[in-house]
């Protein structure tokens, strides 16, 4: 392996473990401050999400959004029962934290969408817990680099059916300062006020403008044809999903 390319591995890593440093802070500051069940993202405040704007529909649009949710049934089917995820290489993201929903995230899939969209490798399964302990299968998600244009965006899944999101605007706290990521008069993390880099300098703060690329989440056994492609993470549970339709479904 060359210098170049090591170095190269070196940066990789040195960006991911600071994402998940910073991803961590903020699920921890969501949890903290108390989110209710169902708002999801949407309580997210004005600052701290990019997302796609929703296009006018085009022919075909609605068949490549079905196509896309018929292979994300297949994608979920062989991990109804969560400890195939884990032995799949899935690793539960924060999984000591409570959560409305948990991200299993797959790394090499994660890394192969940053060059290709393929509906049945998703970055992540999207699980919530049960009142036993287990996780019962819920959605996917899928992800591409923070660099993306629309475009690209638009060719994975239509813009006229899915609303892409990004976390943006991180101001992470000076040391010392970590009680200002939580409550009602947060000012750092993606709960806080400070969405500038401008403010985040002035607070000695250190400012990360994205939190990750692109993601999107498709919930395919909704009953509701509007929430396969909800952005809310949580609404309600998904307990309006058809579980009769789900093969296999083992949650504990």
């Amino acid at each position: 392996m060359n210098s170049r390319s090591m170095s190269r591995r070196v940066l990789t890593a040195m960006i991911v473990i600071l994402g998940l440093g910073v991803l961590a802070t903020a699920a921890v500051a969501i949890a903290r401050a108390g989110v209710q069940a169902g708002s999801g993202m949407a309580a997210m405040p004005a600052g701290h999400m990019h997302m796609t704007e929703l296009r006018p529909l085009r022919a075909g649009d609605q068949k490549r959004a079905d196509e896309i949710v018929a292979e994300a049934k297949v994608a979920m089917q062989p991990f109804t029962d969560y400890h195939k995820a884990l032995d799949a290489g899935y690793k539960i993201f924060l999984p000591n934290l409570p959560q409305k929903q948990y991200h299993f995230t797959n790394a090499a899939n994660a890394l192969a969408a940053r060059n290709r969209f393929d509906p049945l490798k998703p970055t992540s399964l999207l699980y919530k817990k049960t009142a036993s302990g287990g996780y019962e299968l819920v959605g996917v998600m899928y992800t591409d680099r923070v660099d993306a244009s629309e475009e690209e965006l638009d060719q994975r899944i239509p813009l006229s059916i899915a609303e892409w999101h990004q976390h943006v605007n991180f101001c992470k706290a000076p040391r010392g300062q970590a009680a200002a990521y939580f409550g009602p008069n947060a000012k750092f993390g993606l709960l806080g006020s400070i969405t500038t880099k401008a403010g985040c300098d002035a607070a000695g703060g250190e400012f990360i403008p994205h939190v990750f690329g692109w993601m999107v989440h498709v919930y395919p056994y909704e009953s509701d044809p509007k929430k396969i492609w909800s952005l809310k993470d949580d609404d309600e549970g998904h307990d309006n999903m058809d579980h009769s339709a789900m093969p296999g479904m083992k949650m504990e």
